[in-house]
């Protein structure tokens, strides 16, 4: 078996060099780092990781809090898209990432004591935000480092990422309201969630600017599915005047919104102009391809582990990092001032 000094003997260097390549020391040059891995590479050697677990402290592992049972998460391309920017973050400073799967609070909260006082990770990462969140508590009691995404209420002393989605979900909505759309639907998610209740003030800004009354029989507030989305839809065309536009806070949703549109003999956007959120891979197959606010899932998912693994390896303070958002346009909202100046 290949050992540290042999490494270090063929590269040159001492064999505590070769051990701050393996954990990603930032004090070793990106030249050294890159001659030492390839004789690591060249001699097939790889780092007993619980070896070095027992002698630094630290087990190069970050712990992944789902917002539910990963069954229920993967059903969704976002957690899939952040999972792979936190994994290329991870491995950029040579960290694995393990997945709580937990389905209820309950059994999420004995998950995070699991890894967290078992000493399996050295920091944890929470893909969602919720108000009073019981986790959150139980993470701020265990005193270890974590992220999230998505705003906490109380940001201080937090490390988190997220959209402005206050502002997204004013800037879709006042896209709508530029193209002649007066009555726009929404359907959120659930409203315990903060980027839920953020898009619905962002809604309302953009009604209370432009001097619009907004009509709560369709608005109305699911689960982030595609079942949740079709249900909700099928309320608002239940309304007594249906909505020449609506904005569906997640573009799995927004399939289920979709489905329900065109059973009911409606014809997008002919009939109804729909905007979502997530820019998911499959928004732009839809039929008609769906016009979606990109909010840069990766991009979440690598700063929200990036920050967590500078902060712990002592490179950066406790802080935000907020990730832009653009509307990548398709053929779902109709333009009903053309229509009406023919």
């Amino acid at each position: 078996m290949v050992t540290i000094k042999e490494i270090a003997k063929k590269a040159g260097v001492s064999p505590s060099t070769v051990s701050r390549v393996i954990s990603n020391d930032s004090r070793i040059s990106d030249e050294t780092k890159k001659r030492v891995r390839k004789i690591m590479n060249d001699m097939d050697y790889h780092p007993n990781v619980m070896a070095r677990s027992l002698v630094s402290k630290y087990t190069n592992t970050i712990g992944i809090i789902m917002p539910y049972s990963t069954e229920k998460a993967f059903t969704n391309p976002f957690f899939p898209e952040v999972l792979r920017g936190i994994s290329k973050a991870a491995h950029d400073y040579g960290y694995f990432i393990l997945l709580s799967a937990g389905s209820t609070e309950e059994e999420q909260i004995a998950s995070l004591n699991a890894l967290v006082r078992g000493s399996r990770v050295d920091g944890v990462i929470i893909m969602y935000s919720k108000p009073d969140d019981p986790i959150l508590l139980e993470l701020k009691k265990l005193n270890k480092p974590f992220s999230m995404i998505g705003r906490p209420v109380d940001s201080d002393n937090i490390n988190y990422v997220d959209n402005d989605n206050v502002e997204a979900a004013y800037t879709a909505v006042k896209y709508l309201i530029n193209r002649g759309h007066k009555r726009i639907g929404l359907i959120k998610g659930a409203l315990h969630l903060t980027v839920s209740a953020d898009r619905y003030e962002g809604y309302k800004k953009a009604f209370n600017e432009y001097g619009l009354s907004i009509d709560e029989r369709i608005v109305i507030s699911n689960v982030f599915e595609q079942e949740g989305g079709y249900k909700s839809m099928k309320k608002i065309l239940e309304a007594p005047e249906v909505p020449t536009a609506v904005l569906v806070t997640d573009d799995l949703m927004a399939f289920g919104a979709m489905k329900a549109i065109r059973e009911y003999g409606y014809k997008i956007p002919d009939d109804i102009s729909v905007v979502s959120f997530n820019n998911v891979p499959l928004a732009e197959f839809a039929m008609p391809p769906l016009t979606s606010v990109d909010i840069n899932s990766y991009d979440l998912g690598f700063s929200a582990a990036e920050i967590l693994l500078k902060y712990i390896k002592g490179e950066r303070k406790i802080g935000k990092k907020i990730i832009k958002t653009n509307i990548i346009f398709r053929k779902s909202v109709r333009d009903r001032n053309i229509i009406e100046t023919l």
